[in-house]
């Protein structure tokens, strides 16, 4: 049988076991998995597909199923796929769209979150990463009792205009944060920006200097009421709840005022009301918020110490199968701007490649098998790069044991990242990516790789041993069952 025909015999059992083509809304590929959204996920048969030929794995996440077929495979599959189940070719982006409108209300919300924070990424670590390379340079004991840049004078300047570089996007970062969720709200990114530059005005009290007691604010009469002229360094929460105010005002008088004065109107509508709902409740709104969702954290840190660390790693990848991982964008980013450093990054690099170890003591325990070994060596090896998708949906999740496994290995590993003082710079990229970002001081490096150590070979010993006593257990069972068949 050639290519074509094998794919399209494959496309044909996927078809019949997910409800026919009438189940189907629409049909993407990333780079690994086709992805379909399902009008009624009653009608899927997992296990069926699982067994297909080429097939990895399979879950459903939200209304998708998502098909398991690995890198360039996938590409091949989708053309012939979408042949067989009558539908046009979309983008991930487009399915996802579809996908969040099947969301409730809760579930749109926090996609919105993660959507706003996956749009500032890029910027916030390159920002991270031009640090992480001046903590390399400037840090004493790390290369030697001096650093390098006390060893050679001549990388000072260097060293300083990489300062200056990666210093300006966080000081700057509610700008980023208002653009985004502007963007995202459906405003227009521009008007997110004008606001943006009134919370960060030169003319307003610092607030971190206003906060240390160092600075008074001025205050200004608005129709009696008295309002602090504080500026939103480190606003992060309140950029982001106006980002949507702003474009919900945006887009309201775009839409009432005339034509002939929208130019004039519109826009200035929209700054002059967004800027008194920031002055007078998101923006001390935001600050509480804030200053909950940071001290609730150094809280668990201080009082609960490593076994804090420790129950967040553990659990921290059971709250990726639920989806509500996406809020730890926003929470990563106040931490950062109130900190300085960011705890919950290595948490959550020791709980993803975890869930890889776990994955490596299965595949151990089947060796022999040859589809399992196609499945686990792939799925293991995106957790060393941060994504876990494949291994807790295609291998962990299914056999219980290992997911188990990987979640007690992540706590070990959790409390290691504790007692060793462990931190980022910033936030998104585990794994080998996240030796970037790591905090350099206090040989940060050296005990982000040891926390690894422990959590992949961990997680691969404790499944390896687990599995072989519910095999063990198994053969004494069914021992047990033909000794009491030759009885009767």
């Amino acid at each position: 049988m050639d290519k074509y025909n094998r794919y399209k015999k494959i496309s044909r059992e996927i078809i019949e076991n997910i409800g026919g083509k009438e189940n189907i809304e629409a049909v993407a590929h990333c780079a690994t998995r086709l992805r379909i959204v399902l009008k009624d996920d009653s009608f899927v048969d997992q296990e069926q597909i699982d067994d297909l030929e080429l097939v990895k794995g399979v879950f459903i996440a939200g209304d998708q199923l998502q098909i398991i077929f690995g890198s360039g495979l996938v590409n091949e599959i989708y053309k012939v796929f979408i042949e067989e189940a009558d539908k046009e070719s979309l983008s991930v982006d487009e399915v996802k769209d579809l996908t969040v409108k099947k969301q409730n209300p809760f579930q749109q919300g926090i996609k919105a979150l993660s959507d706003v924070f996956i749009d500032i990424m890029p910027a916030i670590l390159a920002a991270a990463l031009l640090m992480g390379l001046s903590g390399l340079f400037t840090t004493e004991n790390l290369f030697g009792a001096t650093s390098l840049v006390q060893k050679w004078s001549v990388l000072e300047g260097p060293i300083s205009f990489v300062n200056l570089l990666s210093s300006s996007v966080f000081g700057l970062l509610p700008l980023l944060v208002i653009y985004s969720a502007t963007k995202r709200f459906g405003g227009r990114p521009i008007m997110g920006l004008a606001v943006g530059t009134i919370m960060m005005n030169n003319n307003l009290a610092d607030a971190f200097q206003v906060a240390e007691g160092n600075v008074a604010a001025d205050v200004v009469n608005l129709f009696g009421l008295e309002i602090p002229l504080i500026g939103f360094q480190g606003g992060v929460v309140a950029a982001l709840m106006m980002g949507f105010v702003v474009a919900k005002l945006d887009n309201y008088f775009e839409a009432k005022v005339p034509n002939s004065v929208k130019l004039l109107f519109s826009p200035m509508l929209t700054v002059l009301i967004s800027g008194f709902l920031l002055f007078t409740i998101f923006g001390p709104l935001g600050r509480f918020l804030a200053n909950i969702i940071t001290g609730t954290l150094l809280w668990v840190t201080d009082n609960l110490g490593v076994f804090g660390y420790a129950a967040f790693a553990g659990v921290q990848q059971l709250i990726v199968i639920t989806g509500l991982h996406h809020l730890f964008g926003a929470i990563e980013n106040q931490l950062i701007v109130d900190t300085g450093t960011n705890f919950i990054n290595p948490l959550a690099s020791v709980a993803v490649t975890a869930q890889g170890g776990a994955v490596l003591g299965y595949m151990l325990l089947h060796w022999n098998n040859i589809k399992t070994r196609e499945l686990t060596i792939p799925a293991f090896t995106s957790t060393l790069f941060g994504v876990s998708e494949p291994a807790i949906f295609g291998v962990n999740l299914r056999y219980k044991f290992p997911l188990i496994s990987g979640c007690i290995a992540a706590a070990i590993g959790g409390a290691y990242v504790y007692l060793s003082g462990l931190t980022s710079l910033a936030y998104g990229t585990t794994g080998i990516p996240g030796f970037a970002i790591v905090e350099p001081s206090n040989h940060g490096h050296f005990h982000y790789i040891i926390a690894h150590i422990i959590s992949i070979f961990g997680a691969t010993i404790i499944t390896y041993v687990w599995g072989k006593l519910i095999k063990r257990k198994k053969i004494r069972g069914e021992s047990f069952e033909s000794e009491s068949v030759v009885e009767r």
